[in-house]
């Protein structure tokens, strides 16, 4: 078969699968949801940490010197991070204690002496 004729029968086959998709799309119904009830969530009672939130958004930058707003946002915080508030943060404890050498930053090294290459 030639270039041109194998081209025309791409495009047409091409034409004909995007018909047949597009027919298919436009008779297909769509289901109505079983229940729209529960896709929307029953309001509870408001939630006092939230209010303080809002509160504290309407002291603008007031609110970074504020107290409350300040204990509002570590709550939201150990909130967010699943923190217990009421248990105190506890200190990794080491293994074994590093020995000075151990240590890279405080480890003494032998001074560098100058190369012989440069005191020709």
């Amino acid at each position: 078969m030639d270039g041109k004729p194998l081209a025309r029968l791409g495009a047409v086959i091409f034409v004909a699968i995007a018909v047949t998709a597009t027919a298919i799309e436009m008779t297909r119904q769509d289901e109505p949801p079983a229940n729209s009830a529960t896709s929307m969530v029953a309001p509870s009672a408001p939630d006092p940490l939230r209010v303080g939130q809002r509160r504290c958004q309407r002291l603008g930058e007031a609110g970074a010197r504020d107290a409350e707003c300040l204990r509002v946002w570590a709550e939201s915080r150990d909130r967010f991070l699943g923190l217990d508030r009421k248990q105190p943060p506890t200190a990794p404890q080491a293994a074994s204690p590093a020995t000075p050498n151990d240590d890279p930053i405080t480890k003494q090294t032998a001074p560098v002496e100058p190369s012989m290459a440069g005191e020709r």
